[in-house]
């Protein structure tokens, strides 16, 4: 190999390493990498950045913009209500909803489907006596499949189109994907429907342990040195029998004391953590001799007149790695938080020491405005009032819906480029008052618009240092016993290995130069190497951090990252041997 081969190759195993270690954002990541190749003479500024100047940033930033229109107008909200009327057993509830969903998710940003449909399935869910857990994986699924139908159904298949056509001249068109993408959902949801009622335990979500038994808001308070409780017993300091909050443990020098008798006598300094009702906070912060132990989380904050919420945190948000305390949360988003989980468990430790990690979920108490001061501003991949309706404006339901036929028509019968009518689409939608211009700007998730455009730079190091090529005849090498078809099942394995641990884009970068000169070798056609890897990138099934929409789910379904195995593997096996077999039907 020579040194350019190399230092490729070592720049890509340390970005794939940061991205999931998380130590950086992806975005960041991914163009630091290109920026050590271009400063390194791998590749030229033109190349490096290659990707700022590509069709496929663009169409994702306006297709945000359109998405953005379809969440606010809750125009998918029937297609949800429909799924659940006078359905009864999971199977049939399943049955009615995901077909609609992956449907939607064809021309529709998956992303935004989800975190719309996630409330109101949560919440319909409980009202009914079942576990969301029993739907919102589905949900995920359902989509991600989905997504794979159309060009425009997914992000990964306009970068993959658009490192084709850097490569050939042309992309993707709109119907490219389908004969596969086709086989994917229809595949996908029967399983779904059949299977995910056997595979899926029931599991208690944080809005469930938030209702249910075990009251979730907890707050610690401290005695105050030398106030009216120190040295006071429980019992009469009043602190036995209080109406809606309970005394569960004391902390003294690092010793725990629990249970807590009546008899115990309280010094200055002791923590005291009680579980109760939010609202009940408000007399404890007023009683004499305690001072809470989160002054800078609570104080100020209107208990009485705040509402829950769960926020999933992403993968680029800038909590990742660090403490609530790091952030300073309460002052930064106006909210305290109540509970931490992971894991499907809630985090029992101290809130302002724990490290956050991607796809935690944070139980939030906040005013009621919240949600609608956070939804757009990508630190949280998801968030949900517990509890509560999702509110949307109906007004502007047909105007979207008319954009979005309009756009299908013209980006189906290519009358006109996918760029040119998503620019169009979300022009029309602000002009006419569906969004406000902030609005717009704020649906653009940039980490995700740089993330691709940056990712340019590393398929081009690849294809300009020789590695591509030389990673391509090893693979060529090793599989051709089995010909073609074994090619193509090593391509499409390492791409749905690779999604699993990074970004779906990252992973179809890192992939497509490699197919792409694989196939040129072998003589195949180059694009049905290329639906195969945009395909496979999309086919996150396995773990929560495999796709967004799963990590969306991980936390409000009250998931353990086994349950992801459980269903995916027969879901990503199906994906493998689908993709294999139509590729080679169609193109090969």
């Amino acid at each position: 190999m020579t040194g350019h081969e190399w230092l490729t190759l070592i720049v890509i195993v340390v970005v794939v390493v940061v991205m999931v270690r998380e130590i950086l954002p992806p975005a960041a990541a991914v163009l630091g990498g290109s920026i050590v190749l271009l400063v390194t003479g791998v590749v030229e500024a033109e190349e490096a950045f290659s990707g700022f100047s590509n069709q496929a940033p663009l169409t994702i930033a306006a297709l945000y913009v359109v998405a953005a229109a379809v969440t606010r107008t809750g125009l998918l909200r029937p297609l949800l209500t429909m799924g659940l009327q006078s359905a009864n057993a999971d199977r049939s509830v399943l049955a009615r909803l995901l077909p609609g969903i992956a449907a939607g998710s064809s021309v529709f940003n998956n992303t935004p489907i989800v975190a719309m449909l996630v409330p109101e399935l949560s919440n319909w869910a409980i009202r009914r006596g079942s576990s969301p857990s029993r739907f919102l994986m589905p949900l995920s699924f359902a989509a991600i499949a989905g997504g794979t139908v159309t060009l425009i159904g997914t992000s990964t298949n306009l970068v993959v189109s658009g490192l084709l056509a850097n490569r050939t001249g042309e992309g993707f068109g709109f119907f490219t994907v389908t004969p596969v993408g086709i086989v994917i959902a229809v595949g996908i949801v029967a399983m779904l429907i059949m299977f995910s009622g056997r595979l899926l335990p029931d599991h208690r979500s944080p809005q469930e342990d938030l209702a249910q038994g075990f009251k979730e808001f907890t707050t610690e308070m401290v005695v105050t040195p030398g106030g009216p409780l120190d040295g006071a017993t429980v019992e009469d300091g009043g602190l036995r029998h209080l109406a809606s909050m309970f005394l569960v443990e004391v902390s003294r020098n690092e010793h725990l004391i629990a249970p807590v008798g009546p008899d115990l006598q309280l010094s200055g300094g002791d923590r005291l953590r009680f579980v109760g009702k939010a609202g009940e906070v408000v007399d404890l912060l007023d009683m004499p001799g305690l001072e809470s132990a989160h002054a800078d989380q609570l104080s100020g904050f209107d208990l009485v007149r705040s509402d829950f919420f769960e926020a999933v945190i992403g993968p680029s948000s800038p909590l990742v790695g660090k403490t609530l305390r790091e952030t300073d949360f309460r002052r930064r988003y106006q909210a305290a938080v109540v509970a931490i989980h992971r894991g499907g468990a809630r985090i029992d430790a101290k809130l302002g020491q724990v490290r956050l990690r991607t796809a935690d979920t944070l139980v939030l108490l906040a005013a009621s405005g919240f949600r609608s001061m956070q939804s757009d501003r990508g630190d949280f991949l998801l968030v949900a009032p517990i509890g509560a309706p999702t509110i949307t404006d109906s007004r502007h339901r047909r105007t979207v819906l008319a954009v979005m036929v309009g756009l299908l028509v013209l980006a189906g019968s290519s009358l006109m480029p996918i760029l040119n009518v998503s620019l169009l689409a979300g022009l029309v939608l602000v002009a006419l008052g569906v969004l406000a211009p902030s609005q717009a700007r704020d649906a653009i998730d940039l980490n995700v618009v740089l993330l691709v455009a940056a990712s340019f730079g590393l398929a081009a190091a690849m294809e300009t240092s020789g590695l591509a090529e030389r990673m391509a005849s090893g693979l060529v090498d090793v599989m051709e016993p089995f010909g073609v078809l074994g090619v193509l099942v090593g391509v499409v394995v390492a791409t749905m290995f690779l999604t699993e641990l990074v970004s779906n884009a990252a992973a179809a970068v890192v992939v497509f130069p490699i197919a792409f000169a694989a196939a040129l070798d072998l003589g195949a056609d180059p694009v049905g190497f290329a639906v195969a890897v945009a395909i496979a990138a999309s086919a996150g099934f396995l773990t929560p951090i495999g796709y967004q929409t799963n990590m969306m789910v991980y936390g409000p379904g009250g998931y353990r990252f086994a349950d992801y195995l459980r269903l995916g593997v027969p879901m990503s096996v199906f994906s493998l041997l689908a993709t294999v077999t139509v590729v080679n039907a169609v193109w090969l």
